[in-house]
């Protein structure tokens, strides 16, 4: 047995614990965690900004793929630490926890609130040059893996303030150090959207001719709802509501026509996916707001039951943003907010502006509550009719839908289920399937659009309520996570029109009533193959692709093999696939591609959503049109 004492306990001392686990500090070491990289040091230079020193952001992606963020706030200091007896500026960039953001003096909010990102970038950065402005000229300091090769010094005069700095990603550590702009635009227009007045400058120098977009927004709040609400309905103006004190609230909302709620949350600039205790004072402080105003112009007599709140936010589109001195965050994530003084706050906040507004504004205000009424009728139907499902269950003497064919495993996170267009494929996926974990569900016919439908119009679907009662957690507010059957649910549909157009209906489905689901990446789209090739004495060749099927094409003729002398199949459908071949190909976990969907930004994907699946048609014809040129294998 190997010694196990004293010798082995290792300690790691400064940026080495960053490099030999980077994941605890950045998540992961993918392209998601080398995009992180940039926004810490973008943060710190929004953080500038919630000081009130910096209105100005200027980020490059240069050729090498490295990142050069410039801002015109005050500088980093780089006067001599008094108890660690180096330059300000050094300790930033070599020590974790270190920053002024703990005693409340630097930053009053903030939304780096650990202090290690400067010093996280620069530990899992090849190199880190640092440029300050304070005044009196800039100065330089330059790193490599987190250690100083270039002591601070005077580079030139200068008389303006700020800082910028330029890091080079460590190839030793990401597993990709290629940026994608646009991953890097969807976040910096939200931080735009978030810092009214901020103009944030995004660069990509990596082409012939750079790119560059502008995100400055002087509606800030007002303009997101906007941006987001482009392709809806509106059924009132957006209604802004701002406050001041030790905690900031600013709220921008607006109702449309459709049927779904868009709720987005943030504190001190950071996206609390989870909510918390902000976003319930709001879902309170509108619902109250609401009742009290049908109650006092009797529009709600005294017989009628107050409004719920689902009937109050259908068809909302509400930013809520607050900026707070010491936030404290549910987990390690930040995504749910728990100070109980937001809550309180938040709602009188609503009450009070929102009540004011509706008495000023009878037209719209009556507006929102008819589609409110309406919405509360829909509910007592959806009551209804999922009460029917159940007790239909009941009678069939099973909960699960006839044409399922279930797994024996009974866990959720070792099985999973197939959702698979069209009776045909379904009896293959079957035969095929690996029944200890692996569940079918065939869908057939004409899927149902939700993006047009209320939830009760589900309950009664003959596509949907199979899905609904197979997943089985639920759908809308009543949907939980923790029940669902199946770790994975996995669309596997023909890859042509027909095929992309069920898959985007499902993905509709479960972003708008089990969003969890995909927020927590449950949902994937199986790869069946595009192309067989076959030869007397060869092993059948599988080509997911165009670009895969030239490729196999090459290797065969390396080895001497003529491409006319190799059959080639294309499937039209999965349908052509026997079970064998459709195990092999698309449901094997040693041999298949699955494709996991990801939600990286809840305001884009509502966006989309409503482009491709709802009412208006020119905004769909404007996507087809500017995306048309990244089609791949379309089928006509």
């Amino acid at each position: 047995m190997a010694d196990y004492n004293e010798n082995q306990i290792q300690v790691l001392e400064g940026l080495e614990a960053v490099r030999k686990r980077p994941g605890m500090y950045i998540g992961s070491t993918s392209e998601r965690g080398l995009h992180h990289l940039v926004y810490e040091i973008v943060d710190n230079a929004v953080d500038e900004a919630l000081a009130g020193y910096c209105n100005e952001i200027n980020v490059e992606i240069l050729e090498d793929n490295s990142i050069s963020v410039k801002d015109n706030g005050r500088g980093i200091p780089l006067g001599i630490h008094p108890k660690m007896g180096i330059p300000a500026i050094e300790v930033v960039y070599t020590i974790l926890h270190a920053g002024g953001k703990f005693g409340g003096e630097g930053y009053k909010v903030s939304g780096g609130l650990h202090g290690v990102g400067a010093s996280v970038v620069n530990a899992l950065s090849e190199k880190v040059t640092v440029e300050s402005c304070n005044g009196d000229g800039a100065f330089q300091i330059t790193f490599e893996r987190g250690k100083v090769v270039e002591k601070l010094h005077k580079v030139r005069e200068e008389t303006k303030r700020g800082t910028k700095v330029i890091f080079k990603p460590d190839s030793e550590i990401f597993e990709t150090t290629i940026y994608n702009a646009e991953t890097l635009e969807t976040r910096f227009r939200e931080m735009a959207f978030l810092n009214k007045g901020l103009k944030i400058t995004l660069e990509d120098k990596r082409e012939e001719e750079p790119k560059q977009k502008v995100f400055h927004y002087e509606g800030g709040l007002a303009s997101f709802v906007e941006y987001i609400n482009k392709n809806k309905e509106a059924v009132c103006p957006i209604i802004s509501i701002e406050s001041k004190g030790d905690i900031e609230v600013d709220i921008a909302l607006q109702y449309t026509t459709a049927y779904s709620e868009t709720l987005l949350s943030f504190v001190n600039n950071i996206n609390t996916i989870e909510g918390g205790t902000h976003l319930d004072g709001f879902k309170r402080g509108l619902t109250k707001a609401f009742n009290d105003y049908a109650r006092k112009f009797n529009i709600l007599k005294d017989k009628d039951s107050n409004l719920q709140g689902d009937d109050i936010r259908e068809g909302v589109t509400a930013i809520v943003s607050v900026r707070i001195r010491e936030p404290e965050f549910e987990g390690q994530t930040k995504t749910k907010l728990g100070n109980s003084e937001a809550l309180g706050l938040v709602n009188s906040v609503v009450i009070d502006k929102l009540s004011s507004y509706l008495e000023e504004h009878p037209k719209e205000a009556k507006a929102v509550i008819d589609k409110a009424l309406s919405a509360s009728r829909a509910r007592e139907a959806a009551r209804k009719a999922r009460e029917l499902v159940r007790r239909k269950s009941v009678l069939e003497s099973t909960t699960l839908p006839g044409k399922l064919a279930d797994c024996t495993e009974k866990n959720a996170v070792r099985s999973e289920i197939y959702i698979v267009e069209g009776d045909s494929a379904g009896g293959s996926a079957k035969q095929g399937r690996d029944r200890t974990f692996q569940a079918i569900l065939p869908l057939w016919g004409k899927m149902l659009n939700v993006e047009k439908t209320r939830v009760d119009k589900i309950y009664d679907n003959d596509k949907l309520n199979p899905v609904i009662l197979a997943i089985g957690a639920g759908i809308g507010n009543d949907f939980d996570v923790s029940k669902i059957r199946y770790g994975k649910v996995i669309l596997m549909a023909d890859a042509d029109v027909d095929g992309s157009h069920i898959r985007t209906l499902l993905l509709t489905f479960f972003f708008r009533y089990m969003k969890p689901l995909v927020e927590e990446g449950h949902i994937y789209i199986a790869q069946p193959p595009l192309f067989k090739l076959s030869k007397k004495g060869m092993e059948d060749i599988y080509c997911y692709n165009e670009h895969d099927l030239e490729t196999k094409l090459e290797e065969l003729e390396a080895k001497g093999i003529k491409r006319e002398s190799i059959g080639m199949q294309r499937y039209k459908g999965l349908g052509e696939m026997n079970s064998e071949q459709l195990w092999e190909t698309t449901m094997n976990p040693e041999t298949r591609t699955l494709v996991q969907v990801k939600l990286e930004d809840a305001a884009e994907a509502d966006k989309i959503f409503t482009v491709l699946m709802g009412e208006e048609v020119e905004p769909r014809r404007e996507f087809i049109e500017q995306n048309a040129k990244y089609v791949k294998n379309l089928d006509v």
